[in-house]
């Protein structure tokens, strides 16, 4: 056997002990899917390095700085997007293969657990959790606005609209239900 073989099969076992004893360590007796999370932030990485790749090899200056307006509707945008697809009724079957139905979580919203099942756990956690959606849904429009400027801005107006419409209505909800209430207590 050759020498280096020897020496990189020693120190692979090194490090996965090492990896074992940390995951170990981290967990306290909890079943913490650590490299899941390590293969999400690979995926991340990869995807933000793609659009970058495109952005440069297409030639597409970077602005100076953010202009606010564009904060504002990034933000705004990625809010109702990432809501939309991590909680919303009808993209349930996109996290189906990774998810477990719960019940109904508030007007039009699921609560759904991700399944236990190794690789399918930390998707789970990333398709029902509009906070961590929200990471790539915002590096999504983020690079769309540098390659396809119009369009995004576009689909980002659409999704502020929804996001506008959406607390109209549970504004009008509430004061709704507190009419109700103050007629019933009036009577």
């Amino acid at each position: 056997m050759n020498t280096s073989t020897v020496t990189d099969s020693r120190l692979a076992r090194r490090l996965h002990r090492l990896l074992d004893r940390t995951r170990r360590n981290y967990a306290a007796g909890h079943d913490r899917p650590l490299g899941g999370y390590l293969a999400a932030m690979a995926g991340f990485a990869a995807y933000t390095a793609a659009w970058t790749t495109a952005v440069r090899r297409l030639g597409r200056p970077l602005p100076e700085r953010p202009e606010p307006w564009d904060v504002a509707l990034t933000s705004v945008a990625t809010f109702r997007l990432s809501r939309l697809l991590s909680k919303a009724s009808v993209t349930s079957p996109l996290r189906a293969p990774f998810t477990r139905y719960v019940g109904p979580q508030g007007p039009a919203e699921l609560h759904e657990e991700a399944r236990p099942e190794p690789g399918r756990h930390t998707a789970g956690e990333l398709a029902t959790c509009p906070f961590c959606m929200s990471v790539w849904v915002a590096t999504t429009l983020t690079a769309g606005q540098l390659l396809w400027p119009r369009p995004t801005r576009t689909a980002m107006g659409t999704l502020a609209a929804l996001a506008g419409a959406d607390a109209l209505q549970l504004a009008y909800s509430a004061l709704v239900t507190t009419t109700e209430k103050t007629s019933d207590e009036q009577m």
